[in-house]
């Protein structure tokens, strides 16, 4: 089965995960909120790599467009301290 044809169908207003992987030293805090400012957003503690240099959260949000589910994605993509957006 081949979707790289498919589109992603959501019914928007929807939360939204977004999976962050950060150095471990760097508090999620800090970059969630220079990302959502006084959005309402929910941070969960999620893994951590083998050798405990990263740590990866899950941090989820009501997202109202496309638009704004992707500019949330760039937006935490380019934290200095984020390793890693999925």
């Amino acid at each position: 089965m081949n979707l790289n044809d498919k589109k992603l169908e959501l019914v928007y207003p929807c939360n939204w995960d977004y999976k962050v992987i950060v150095h471990k030293e760097c508090d999620i805090c800090d970059i969630t909120n220079s990302v959502f400012g006084k959005r309402e957003h929910k941070i969960s503690k999620s893994n951590k790599s083998k050798n405990d240099k990263y740590h990866s959260y899950k941090v989820t949000t009501l997202v109202h467009n496309e638009d704004d589910r992707k500019e949330i994605f760039e937006q935490l993509k380019k934290d200095k301290n984020v390793k890693i957006v999925l």
